[in-house]
């Protein structure tokens, strides 16, 4: 299959506003050891692009400048000696930077085969979120069949993706979004109890609903003053998973209560973690989630997709908080 010299991509012309984003032309990236090269035809957007952007979570030293942080597309050449995948594979990949571009290399071990039953567009929906949510939500939080959890942001990439996966997996959940129709995609996920935070305390309505007792995991994002909220909301040996802060990762609290209830308060990012650690994740992904989504039990949630040239547009509507889902890049258009 031939591959051309160049390609475009988008290119963060200096940190600031969605504008900084601008379409280029650049070379093709080479393979490195245990490779494999994409033709993307579509790329998830997330909220991590945004921070990119903005200046405030840089890549990791090795990875590509260009922003994105999930693929799907063609595998359309192989580092030697790769065998487990050939040219012609149709795959989505995690990846460190380069997303939005026209070809994306990939580790092996962060590359997953498109489940049947899902176009490019939604298995560019993958892989950032279900990495995220699996070793965030089932490997440092440890939910287990029979437990609750809230999960704050419901409506959001993650948000959609922990509630189908808890859910799946025999956990009742609660959780939170801000208006009507984003309570009630939230319930056609599987969400047992929904709260509207706008209108609603997450305090007084987590109590109402499990009788006093807490939930046994709390999947949270905000952060700021949701930290000490949260913690009130955590039933015995509960367990507090921090993943990101919409609002402050700096707050004034009472660990009391962590002492008392022998709670667990962790948090992880993805983005910084080894090849080996990313392709364990994958390992877990490919054997226990995506036959959920061959027999229909998961799905990917588009709210909208968007050409490369309008990335900026796709930031700001990330920014505005009014989708529902993921939303994408497709390179087709």
């Amino acid at each position: 299959m031939t591959v051309p010299a160049s390609m475009k991509n988008i290119n963060i012309l200096e940190f600031g506003g969605p504008d900084v984003l601008v379409v280029q032309t650049s070379e093709v990236p080479k393979l490195s050891e245990n490779e494999v090269l994409i033709r993307v035809e579509a790329a998830g957007v997330n909220r991590p692009d945004v921070l990119q952007r903005e200046g405030n979570y840089n890549p990791p030293p090795s990875a590509s400048q260009i922003p994105g942080l999930e693929v799907a597309g063609e595998v359309v050449s192989l580092a030697e000696g790769v065998t487990s995948f050939k040219i012609g594979d149709e795959v989505c990949a995690l990846v460190s930077g380069g997303g939005y571009a026209e070809y994306c290399v990939a580790p092996v071990p962060q590359v997953l085969p498109i489940p049947k039953g899902l176009s490019m567009i939604e298995a560019a929906g993958v892989p950032e979120n279900y990495f995220t949510v699996w070793t965030n939500v089932f490997e440092r939080g440890g939910l287990q069949s029979g437990e609750t959890i809230l999960i704050h942001g419901g409506s959001s990439g993650i948000g959609t993706t922990a509630i189908q996966l808890a859910h799946n997996f025999g956990a009742k959940v609660i959780t939170t979004a801000g208006n009507q129709a984003k309570c009630a995609a939230c319930a056609d996920l599987g969400a047992e109890h929904v709260i509207n935070y706008r209108e609603q305390d997450f305090v007084a309505k987590v109590a109402e609903f499990t009788n006093g007792k807490g939930v046994d995991l709390i999947l949270d994002m905000v952060g700021g003053d949701y930290i000490q909220k949260n913690i009130a909301c955590l039933a015995v040996e509960g367990r507090l998973v921090q993943i990101a802060f919409l609002q402050s990762s700096v707050n004034k609290i009472n660990l009391m209560p962590v002492m008392l209830n022998r709670l667990t308060v962790t948090g992880s990012t993805l983005r910084p973690r080894t090849i080996e650690q990313k392709g364990a994740i994958a390992s877990q992904l490919k054997e226990r989630v995506l036959p959920l989504f061959e027999s229909g039990k998961l799905k990917i949630i588009v709210h909208k997709t968007f050409p490369l040239a309008e990335a900026a547009n796709a930031h700001r509507m990330m920014e505005s908080s009014t989708h529902i889902g993921k939303l994408i890049l497709d390179f087709s258009k």
